[in-house]
């Protein structure tokens, strides 16, 4: 089966900084990969590459699947007057003109993605008056209804609480074991997802390490990365890396 997407040699320099090269990745159909470093290590950049927004310094990116995107989270005004399901609808025709979607073919599609994330209760509601998770929903919602193939993600838990987070993350997973969806999911905290994570592309100072979580969070690997001594603790069941340069933190 063809990957949703493929990078060989593929490098992004802005000037003499490096965010990677040489990255050599396939994104197979209904895999979960989590982007992880700390920030300004290109995480977003790595997204806007698969998006077609940012070009590759060198090497080759190709990408063979309808695509999806989340956004950064960022909050809405109270009193902004949309309501969850209008926003819905912009992912089909907001910014597709001339498409020949019918109004009953368009409502259909809302529904259905309302439905898919569970967000049919407060869909009907002002964006600006929904909780933080409520608002989330409706972005998963906008993004999966055109029934995508690869699910962008950037930094879908931020601001949420920790049931919110498991509630979000839980929600992805679920599109992907349910349509065989391939998920990009960019995130500072992998513990939420690290049941469902198949692979970690790790980001750090222009290098970079892809494998298992059990093969890339660990010491040795993350010591190698920073060029500093790093250990990953386990706490209470949680993922915790000690003397990185952002000092502890989650990976």
């Amino acid at each position: 089966m063809n990957p949703m997407a493929s990078l060989q040699g593929a490098a992004v320099r802005f000037g003499s900084r490096v965010l990677f090269e040489d990255l050599d990745l396939r994104i197979e159909p209904g895999e979960f990969l989590a982007v992880l470093g700390p920030n300004g290590a290109g995480k977003t950049t790595f997204l806007r590459v698969l998006l077609g927004r940012t070009p590759v310094s060198s090497g080759r990116v190709a990408v063979d699947a309808r695509i999806g995107y989340i956004p950064q989270q960022q909050a809405f005004d109270r009193e902004l007057p949309i309501r969850g399901r209008d926003l819905v609808r912009l992912g089909v025709d907001g910014h597709r003109p001339g498409m020949l979607f019918t109004p009953r073919h368009i409502r259909a599609r809302v529904d259905d993605a309302i439905r898919a994330v569970d967000a049919a209760t407060f869909a009907n509601s002002p964006i600006g008056l929904c909780s933080g998770g409520e608002q989330q929903r409706i972005r998963i919602a906008q993004a999966l209804v055109t029934d995508p193939q690869l699910l962008l993600c950037d930094e879908p838990l931020l601001s949420l609480d920790l049931s919110q987070q498991g509630a979000v993350s839980e929600l992805i997973d679920r599109r992907r074991r349910e349509h065989n969806t391939a998920v990009v999911f960019v995130t500072h905290e992998i513990n939420p997802i690290l049941p469902y994570v198949d692979r970690v592309l790790y980001l750090v100072d222009g290098k970079w390490a892809v494998g298992a979580p059990s093969e890339v969070l660990t010491g040795p690997r993350l010591s190698e990365l920073y060029h500093t001594t790093v250990d990953v603790l386990e706490v209470r069941g949680r993922l915790v890396v000690v003397g990185a340069d952002e000092g502890s933190h989650h990976p």
